[in-house]
């Protein structure tokens, strides 16, 4: 397989609250963590490093936070960059996309690697739109793979 172009993975869905309820839901890990991972270390802020952790998995990840924008915009480096763009609409709803590009490895290894992006990110979506439209935390993260989970205290 050759290539035209990098792959880049792209993900886009409508949230029906208020643009300031939506991009707080993925700054805030108190809120994130309801729907995409257990726990962060902290809010994300420009300039800062941030760890995002998947407990039911037992990894964590480091986040280098590149450029925060209230309301519009997210970029991260994770390891790749990650940017989140807000589109505000005039029924109070929000546009969001997630992009994430600069895959490495093989022609086939970056095709594979932008498809999971791609579906890890829709997850998320789907969890913040079900979590601030309907109060409903679905637990896509965890479903997406329970014989992945570790085993904590005896319990799966």
């Amino acid at each position: 397989m050759n290539l035209q172009a990098a792959p880049v993975a792209r993900t886009e869905m409508l949230i029906r609250k208020p643009v300031e309820q939506v991009f707080e839901a993925f700054v805030d890990p108190a809120i994130t963590s309801r729907f995409w991972f257990t726990r962060g270390s902290s809010r994300l802020q420009e300039g800062r490093t941030v760890t995002w952790h998947w407990d039911m998995y037992g990894v964590s990840a480091e986040v280098a936070v590149k450029a925060v924008e209230p309301l519009r915009r997210i970029l991260i480096e994770w390891p790749t960059p990650v940017e989140w763009t807000f589109a505000p609409r005039q029924d109070g709803t929000t546009f969001v996309t997630i992009t994430a590009s600069g895959f490495s490895g093989s022609d086939d290894e970056k095709v594979a690697q932008a498809i999971d992006s791609m579906g890890g990110f829709s997850f998320a979506l789907a969890g913040c739109k079900a979590l601030l439209e309907h109060g409903v935390e679905l637990g896509l993260v965890a479903d997406h793979n329970p014989d992945a989970h570790v085993k904590t205290d005896g319990n799966p």
